[in-house]
């Protein structure tokens, strides 16, 4: 796996199961990084933990295959069990410096934040990457409530990690988030639930970059 500090988050695939276009997980994966997707984060919100670390193993085979990051989302224990790259918690998770302590330093830490404030206390706490949004409404998380452009310029401004947005971001609207000093974009049905889905990844990067 690549060092941490060298880490692309340019085109960053959060995985789906319920909509993607592929028979499995790992083709949708695959294909995904075919496309030029940098770094994969496996969420699953309804899978049992055997089925969380099954599906975990299976897709860090091809992600390893491609030497691309994988990231686990809230699982702490998925993560370590499985060897993960990293992984990825929100607000309501497991304290990001708690999550440090058992993963250690040699791994990713992302953390979701929507405010200077959140966001300056997750880079205390020890995160690598901050994800911050909705940057647009979104169906795949309707609880996120959309952040202002303002708002994401003022979080780029005030930390020094870098910054992945995400939340409704799309082939139509990834452009306008060319010009904030953003790392990456996450994606997730613009991506995993496209029929082609190594060409929406590709067409996506080529709009963001």
């Amino acid at each position: 796996m690549k060092n941490k500090i060298d880490i692309d988050y340019t085109l960053y695939l959060v995985t789906d199961r319920e909509l993607m276009s592929t028979g499995t997980l790992e083709e949708a994966v695959e294909n995904a990084i075919k496309g030029g997707c940098t770094l994969v984060q496996l969420r699953e919100k309804t899978a049992s933990s055997l089925e969380f670390y099954e599906n975990a193993l299976k897709v860090k085979a091809v992600t390893d295959k491609y030497n691309i990051p994988l990231v686990i989302n809230d699982r702490v224990d998925i993560a370590v069990a499985i060897d993960a790259a990293g992984v990825h918690v929100g607000q309501d998770d497991l304290p990001a410096r708690a999550v440090r302590k058992i993963i250690g330093e040699g791994k990713i830490l992302g953390v979701s934040a929507n405010s200077v404030e959140s966001a300056l206390q997750a880079q205390s706490d020890g995160a690598d990457y901050i994800g911050v949004g909705a940057v647009y409404s979104t169906n795949t998380k309707t609880d996120a409530g959309v952040i202002t452009r303002e708002r994401l310029l003022a979080v780029r401004q005030a930390v020094t990690v870098p910054i992945v947005a995400i939340g409704g971001i799309n082939l139509s609207n990834a452009a306008q988030l060319k010009d904030t000093g953003i790392n990456g974009i996450a994606v997730v049905s613009a991506i995993i639930s496209q029929k082609d889905i190594e060409a929406a990844a590709k067409e996506l990067k080529s709009v963001f970059v």
